[in-house]
């Protein structure tokens, strides 16, 4: 199994990004996805995470409005969209799945990642 993270870089406060995942060796429409950060010093935390089919997401509460997480089952890629950037949001960013049906938020609960996209905001 492979997770191909892309697409981080360096944008001002308030602008946007779009990081993207590459799936290969899995049966990626049986996987739910997941969206993680690590910052310097600090443990990976939850960012987004969407079902198998799409149909549901969920997020954590400091970027719900402004991140959206969303799959393409054919090209086997995952997204997250991340606008109104804020400096706390600087840190990288991980792709991440399982064969678990409903999406889940601790990382302990997926069993393949992705190497990271570094995501850094300046103020």
């Amino acid at each position: 199994v492979q997770l191909q993270a892309s697409g981080g870089g360096l944008v001002q406060a308030g602008g946007s990004l779009r990081l993207s995942c590459a799936a290969s060796g899995l049966s990626f429409r049986h996987h739910v996805m997941g969206w993680f950060r690590q910052a310097p010093g600090k443990e990976r935390e939850f960012r987004a995470a969407i079902s198998w089919s799409g149909s549901n997401a969920v997020y954590a509460d400091s970027v719900k409005g402004r991140f959206t997480i969303s799959r393409d089952n054919v090209k086997n890629m995952l997204y997250l969209q991340m606008n109104s950037l804020k400096p706390e949001d600087t840190a990288v960013y991980y792709c991440a799945a399982d064969p678990r049906l409903i999406p889940g938020d601790k990382p302990n609960e997926y069993t393949y990642w992705g190497q990271g996209t570094q995501v850094t905001v300046s103020s």
